[in-house]
């Protein structure tokens, strides 16, 4: 299946969170919180949301740091998906 965002809506997949610290600890499942770091795999047309002019300032493979209680959690195909508002992201990861 595919997951077609609409308006200003970016759907994306958390990025994998390191099990270790960098001095080697393993972290057990419960004390690991959602990254806030994730992939941009679809992205909505943007348009006039709410009688404002909305583009998209985002693409699908863009890595993305998003606000931390943001979106609606959807399972799809066994993958976790976010699906957020644009305005939801707060900045774009350049490597």
């Amino acid at each position: 299946m595919k997951l077609v965002p609409l308006g200003d809506r970016v759907v994306l997949k958390q990025v994998e969170v390191e099990e270790t610290t960098k001095s080697g600890i393993v972290l057990p499942g419960t004390t690991k919180e959602k990254p806030q770091q994730a992939t941009v795999l679809a992205v909505g047309p943007g348009g006039n949301i709410d009688g404002k002019e909305v583009t998209m300032h985002v693409k699908p493979g863009d890595e993305v740091i998003y606000q931390k209680y943001a979106g609606t959690e959807v399972k799809l195909d066994g993958e976790e998906l976010v699906v957020v508002r644009q305005s939801d992201i707060v900045a774009i990861v350049e490597k």
